[in-house]
């Protein structure tokens, strides 16, 4: 089987429902992002981080995923398909995807504040104040926040340097180091790219874009990937 990465953004996420940075005037459900997504906004009040992400988490259970998550399963008939996600939320796994890649984390893991290599499922969509790790420290969500290091960030840049196929799904490409990956991809290999805001990466070389959102844009392509089984 063909090989097919796919990275996806919040694109195919807000088709479910969940808001995106980038449409939202630089607030998230009106919030700075200095203030819910970054390691001086969990310092100054991860009280108030706490709660942003609990509610964040409540929406994420109250979403489903979409025909653009569908889409990406059945792929899997035909390829071998790794996701590659800037999304934190479970949308993807939910819909069926078998191997996901968080880049920036998940919505759905606490961390511990004290040893970063203690991460925990979370039940339900509380993190709260006083929730300690087994050593006794603060649990915090287990998101990338600006500013941090990406560490999945070179076992995508591997898999994208194995495809056969490329995929740049509901992303304006300007979020590094995510955004890099495409460079990591063979020239010769096809790349396509499907979002209703096409990125200025005219240098790629094998690359199709598809100006439309994920849901109908993936229905479109779905036929030339399956030619290319």
């Amino acid at each position: 089987m063909k090989h097919i990465v796919v990275l996806t953004g919040a694109g195919i996420s807000a088709e479910s429902g969940i808001p995106t940075f980038r449409d939202s005037g630089g607030l998230w459900e009106g919030f700075k992002v200095e203030e819910v997504a970054t390691p001086e906004g969990w310092a100054k009040n991860p009280k108030l981080v706490l709660d942003f992400y609990n509610q964040r988490r409540k929406k994420a259970l109250d979403v489903k995923p979409n025909r653009g998550h569908e889409i990406l399963v059945e792929l899997e008939t035909h390829f071998n398909v790794t996701i590659v996600t800037q999304n934190v939320d479970n949308l993807h796994e939910r819909a069926g995807s078998s191997n996901v890649v968080h880049l920036h984390g998940s919505l759905f893991e606490s961390r511990s504040t004290g040893d970063e290599t203690l991460v925990y499922p979370i039940q339900g969509w509380e993190l709260n104040w006083g929730d300690m790790c087994e050593k006794g420290f603060q649990l915090r969500p287990n998101i990338v926040w600006f500013g941090e290091l990406v560490p999945m960030i070179e076992v995508a840049a591997d898999y994208a340097s194995q495809a056969d196929i490329f995929l740049v799904v509901g992303t304006s490409m300007v979020v590094y180091p995510a955004a890099g990956l495409i460079n990591y991809v063979r020239y010769d290999v096809p790349k396509f790219v499907v979002d209703p805001k096409l990125p200025d990466i005219n240098y790629i070389r094998n690359l199709e874009m598809i100006q439309d959102k994920a849901s109908t844009g993936l229905a479109r392509l779905k036929p030339k990937l399956l030619e290319l089984s």
